[in-house]
């Protein structure tokens, strides 16, 4: 990496660390004079010393910071430009990577801080003084394609974009110019424009985001993408494109391009990789112009499967007992994002076969199955979920879903569909298993007609599943434990690396309260007993609670505690 001096002392070192051995140097130095080259890349090809070894070493000998990328150290700080600073083919060539700026400092993390031609290049290049911090190639290399790699076709086009045309400054300038009609449709189509929405969406994919905020505020766009049930800011656009990239949007989900002062739905339909992914499309006005969302539908991200939905061997055992019978009611609660939807697609996936009917009323459609009938409400032209139900029953159906229970009369053709010999499954907005029958029956429903026929009823919530590469064990305090009975020593934090984009979490899963109804919940359903009362006895007949799920969750090392409370009330 430097001088043959610089490399003895090195070598002296890696013996002192115990990494190598006096005999292993001298060969690494015969070999050296042999093939000329660096006295480390030579340890290194032979096998002697691992890369993190010999850059660890060599930073302790120079007393430079080693920084890994295990421990998000090599992240480049945003909006600072570095991009700029340091262009992608300089850093790939020279295997350095800027990490961050104050005032005519820049910090550059490098392979070899002893590349003295190297440091100079760098200080013509940047106009700064360089603080050099060491790091692995292979760190550096994986750095580098995550800063420069990811958002580079997007910030190409951002930046092609503030060219478009001195007609689209102005109007940015004027808050209140309005663009004819013709107008907007061409800059919707200009090529910029066309780039950047299609690398916004394919982005979004590729990152496993399930949704798209594209939102106007008084001198920026913000560009936000929901990956793992969190909202991340993304660079955006400038404010000056926020009309063309939304009449874009409304261009693809065949909306009205002309119409700004009401909502409106939409849908688009992508290929990425021969694979189909739907996106649903929802604009609505705000002070500084309209806001897209848009929700993406991959159905080939999802699992649509019961064994690997989050639910335990009881859980799973009282699920496919219920799913099995010819009639009745099932219900699954929670509130809107907590994979409800997701979980039916699983049970209609378990149980569909040539030999039953299954037709299903949805408001949108998420997922289209083969092998299911399945409507689309139209409120504005009379289809609605009531209305849907009662065609149904003349469609010689076994078994019915029904995307929501909004209201008496859907609930009401649901009851009666399940009395009359079919099973229907539907989801409801309630916090816990057991208020789910309080909710029906405030909304009307008669207790003769609900106990007889709800068979089960599921809730869940969504946690966040820890990194496997980068959660590390640590044994809880008190305070940290809050009250919660864990039976393991050691429990799993998150930490963060660059697999999950250093924040500690990748994926998400279920974590539920699935309570049968028993004959004594039936009765206690008739009685009108208070949910509490109905809670306390199916915990006695052994139903888990959300809390009591999420901590086993914690106890296996998928989930952590700060997860758990996040979503639950704590320990009852």
């Amino acid at each position: 990496m430097a001088s043959d001096g610089k490399y003895l002392r090195l070598g002296e070192l890696l013996i002192r660390e115990g990494l190598i051995t006096s005999s292993q140097l001298e060969k690494a130095i015969s070999v050296q004079r042999q093939e000329s080259g660096r006295l480390g890349e030579i340890l290194i090809k032979l096998g002697m010393v691992k890369e993190e070894q010999l850059v660890a070493v060599l930073g302790k000998q120079l007393n430079i910071p080693f920084f890994t990328l295990g421990t998000g150290m090599l992240k480049p700080t945003a909006g600072q430009g570095l991009e700029h600073l340091i262009l992608q083919e300089f850093a790939f060539k020279n295997f350095v990577l800027p990490l961050s700026r104050t005032f005519r400092s820049l910090t550059v993390a490098m392979f070899d801080p002893l590349d003295f031609i190297l440091i100079d290049n760098l200080k013509k290049l940047t106009g700064c003084e360089i603080n050099p911090v060491i790091a692995t190639r292979a760190d550096i290399k994986k750095a580098i394609e995550e800063f420069y790699g990811k958002s580079a076709m997007l910030r190409d086009a951002v930046e092609s974009s503030y060219n478009i045309s001195t007609a689209a400054q102005e109007t940015s300038d004027d808050m209140g110019q309005e663009l004819s009609l013709d107008k907007l449709i061409a800059r919707a189509e200009e090529a910029p424009v066309v780039k950047i929405v299609d690398l916004i969406i394919r982005q979004a994919i590729e990152e496993g985001a399930s949704d798209i905020h594209i939102e106007p505020f008084k001198d920026r766009i913000s560009l936000r993408y929901r990956i793992d049930g969190r909202l991340c800011e993304i660079p955006p656009p400038a404010k000056h494109l926020h009309l063309p990239i939304v009449s874009r949007v409304k261009i693809l989900a065949k909306m009205d391009i002309a119409e700004k002062r009401l909502p409106q739905d939409g849908a688009i339909l992508v290929r990425i990789n021969d694979r189909a992914i739907d996106i649903r499309v929802s604009i609505i006005p705000t002070i500084y112009g309209e806001k897209a969302v848009m929700r993406i539908l991959d159905r080939g991200n999802k699992v649509l499967d019961l064994n690997s939905a989050g639910f335990d061997a009881k859980q799973l055992e009282n699920i496919r007992k219920a799913i099995s019978m010819p009639y009745g009611l099932i219900f699954i609660t929670g509130p809107t994002g907590s994979g409800k939807s997701t979980t039916l697609y699983a049970v209609l996936s378990e149980i569909k076969n040539a030999t039953k009917n299954i037709v299903t009323v949805e408001d949108p459609v998420e997922y289209k199955m083969d092998g299911i009938n399945q409507v689309q409400i139209k409120p504005e032209v009379g289809l609605t979920f009531a209305s849907a139900l009662r065609s149904f029953l003349r469609q010689d159906p076994d078994i019915m879903m029904v995307g929501e229970v909004r209201d008496l009369e859907t609930a009401q053709i649901c009851i009666r569909s399940a009395l009359t010999g079919h099973l229907v499954l539907s989801t409801l907005h309630t916090n816990d298993a057991p208020s789910a029958a309080n909710r029906l029956m405030d909304i009307g429903v008669e207790p003769y007609m609900l106990a007889p026929s709800l068979l089960l009823v599921i809730a869940q919530r969504l946690v966040r599943k820890l990194c496997p590469e980068c959660k590390e064990a640590y044994e809880p305090t008190p305070d940290q434990l809050k009250g919660a009975n864990i039976k393991s020593d050691l429990i799993y934090r998150h930490k963060g690396c660059s697999k999950c984009n250093n924040s500690g979490y990748k994926g998400r899963t279920n974590i539920c309260e699935v309570m049968p109804c028993t004959l004594e919940i039936q009765n206690l359903i008739n009685q009108r007993a208070p949910y509490q009362k109905i809670r306390e006895v199916a915990r006695e007949a052994g139903m888990q609670t959300l809390y009591e799920s999420g901590i086993k969750k914690v106890e296996a090392g998928i989930t952590s505690l700060e997860e758990v409370f996040s979503v639950t009330l704590g320990a009852e």
